[in-house]
């Protein structure tokens, strides 16, 4: 935006400078030219005059007023007699019988030639008829100057070179007010976009200066209120999420605790399975609370991401799940380039949650024996790609559309004993740290669960504006 305003001041001013400078300088191109021709024509006019005199002092001084005129100006004369002779004491001139000689000599024309460039030759012609003084109709000859231009070159050039001069410095002025001023002008916008950047980022303590014309004020009014409104309502939902923790898990707890006493006390049969089942859905019910909790905690919780290293991170989860996988013969193994170790965006302990969520699944559905793949990619210069390959039963089309959704269970294994909240958790903290995941086909049978990750531009270093 910056770019532009200066690009469309320097612009305004040049269009300004043309609008006003060109027409001077052609003015001042046309008036010079115009006054050379006049006063070339009245001297070459004065000459024809001593020439029309017809008498020797006349044409001495007609050769002493030529001679002074060489020697004074960059012009030289040539004159001719009516018959095409040379008119002692002046030489001959070198083409006596040219257009403009003739023009002059049968009809009495005056004539100009500035020569056949763009704006003028190399010298300026002009050949006019000498009368007699007795008959002034009657023509004795015809005088010639040939002035050169090269001096007339000159002050066209510093003519033009110093406007041209003058415009290139009003334009470097003009480029650097315009930045001054577009910085001062973009100044509220570049704070809005620092504080939209920190909020993006999860920083809900982001706020913007009120400052700049009364629109960007009124703008930043408005989003400074929304940010406190949101951080409030945030606010207020992890202080629901924490008192829920408590409230929900203490009975909970206390109740599956009567139950294990009251299974212990009984001896009918009948009685001992009812309780065993109520146990059961107390379970199922303290499970579905954890989950209710964690997926409440990962919509309340709002932090900035954060470079960490991948490829360790993994590895260390892997490493956590792999005495599990062993029991049951599962192998899980690590797969991407030794070069390829990028270091993502992300919040504190995000990837650890999705990864043990999306392990436990693969791992319950992979049958003994089986293999579980995790494979690490960066495609392009701006995300990298986590892929978890099970070998289980996989899902359909329409189970996998759905299998993001919360309390959703499929049919395969999972959704036996699953509280239908693990991927939605894992959906919620991958998109949470500006990432994506989706559901696909493993080549061979299985599930492929692909995750995108924000790559941090360098490792270590924090990131601004998300």
């Amino acid at each position: 935006m910056i770019r532009r305003l200066i690009v469309s001041y320097v612009l305004l001013v040049g269009v300004a400078l043309a609008a006003f400078t060109v027409p001077v300088a052609f003015t001042l191109t046309t008036q010079l030219r115009g006054d050379t021709e006049e006063s070339v024509r009245r001297e070459a006019t004065t000459m024809a005059l001593l020439f029309g005199g017809g008498d020797a002092p006349a044409r001495q001084a007609l050769a002493r007023v030529a001679e002074a005129y060489a020697d004074e100006t960059p012009g030289r004369v040539e004159v001719v007699s009516a018959d095409g002779v040379a008119v002692p004491p002046l030489p001959m001139p070198a083409h006596p019988a040219d257009a403009a000689f003739t023009k002059a000599l049968r009809d009495g024309r005056t004539t100009s030639d500035w020569g056949d460039r763009p704006v003028w030759g190399p010298e300026l012609v002009v050949t006019v008829p000498a009368y007699a003084q007795a008959d002034e109709r009657r023509i004795v000859g015809a005088v010639r100057i040939r002035y050169a231009t090269e001096e007339l070159s000159d002050r066209l050039w510093r003519i033009w070179g110093f406007r041209a001069f003058l415009a290139v410095g009003v334009l470097a002025v003009a480029a650097g007010l315009g930045a001054i001023v577009a910085r001062l002008l973009t100044k509220p916008l570049r704070q809005l976009n620092d504080m939209a950047s920190r909020f993006s980022d999860g920083d809900l303590t982001a706020r913007s200066p009120i400052t700049g014309p009364q629109e960007t004020r009124t703008l930043a009014r408005t989003l400074n209120q929304g940010a406190e409104r949101l951080d409030t309502l945030v606010a207020a939902q992890r202080i629901f999420v924490a008192d829920a923790s408590h409230q929900l898990r203490t009975p909970l707890t206390a109740l599956r605790l009567s139950l294990d006493n009251i299974a212990d006390g009984v001896d009918d049969e009948f009685v001992r399975e009812d309780v065993e089942q109520a146990t059961a859905e107390v379970v199922r019910m303290s499970r579905l609370v954890s989950g209710l909790l964690v997926l409440a905690r990962a919509e309340a919780k709002v932090s900035a991401p954060e470079p960490l290293a991948l490829w360790e991170l993994v590895a260390e989860r892997l490493s956590v799940w792999r005495p599990a996988a062993d029991e049951r013969g599962v192998r899980i193994m690590l797969i991407g380039s030794v070069d390829e170790r990028p270091h993502v965006l992300a919040g504190p302990g995000n990837l650890d949650q999705v990864l043990d969520n999306v392990l436990s699944n693969a791992l319950e559905v992979s049958p003994d024996g089986a293999t579980i793949a995790v494979r690490l990619t960066v495609p392009d210069g701006e995300t990298a790609v986590l892929e978890i390959l099970d070998q289980g039963p996989g899902m359909s089309a329409a189970e996998q559309s759905r299998a993001f959704d919360r309390f959703w269970r499929g049919q395969g294994l999972t959704g036996r004993s699953g509280t239908g909240l693990g991927l939605a958790v894992v959906r919620q903290l991958v998109t949470d740290d500006g990432g994506t995941v989706a559901l696909g086909d493993t080549p061979g049978g299985g599930l492929c669960v692909r995750i995108g990750l924000r790559l941090s531009p360098r490792p270590g270093a924090p990131r601004n504006g998300g």
